[in-house]
């Protein structure tokens, strides 16, 4: 016997590693599977609330902005229609300036593979004067678009 099976140990010290008596029966590994098949099933319903409601949110937001759209539009019947000429000009200046970006990559492919300073200076020429005029065109096409309702 060793030291510390003669000296007595404090209740709080004590781990209890003997088997158990069990008071309800142990259910058996189908019932276990079914549980837990279960909550997996209300696990999945709840998240598909979730998503039903997240989506009914995301609806109404959007019905919003179009209403509020529609009703800028409305009162600025003539603004609305120069927005509408102003993107269909401007969209035909992205196209030529597009085509000038492709015709750029096409006659320096080589020296913008094979140099990062070639690289760094096409998409500062570019980039920046792209997303801009991407930006603009996207909101004069959005307030553009459509006709405004008819007045009662």
């Amino acid at each position: 016997m060793s030291s510390y099976d003669q000296e007595p140990l404090s209740p709080v010290f004590r781990i209890d590693v003997s088997a158990e008596t069990e008071s309800e029966p142990r259910k058996s590994k189908d019932q276990v599977t079914v549980d837990l098949l279960r909550h997996l099933v209300a696990g999945q319903q709840q998240q598909n609330q979730l998503l039903e409601q997240l989506i009914q949110q995301q609806a109404a937001v959007q019905q919003q902005r179009a209403s509020e759209l529609q009703q800028w539009k409305d009162a600025n019947p003539e603004l609305a229609r120069a927005c509408r000429d102003a993107a269909e000009t401007l969209s035909r200046v992205q196209t030529q300036f597009l085509d000038n970006l492709t015709e750029e990559i096409a006659d320096s492919e080589d020296s913008l593979a094979d140099s990062e300073f070639m690289l760094n200076e096409f998409v500062d020429r570019f980039g920046p004067r792209l997303a801009h005029l991407n930006g603009v065109l996207q909101v004069l096409a959005q307030l553009g678009t459509g006709e405004p309702a008819p007045s009662n």
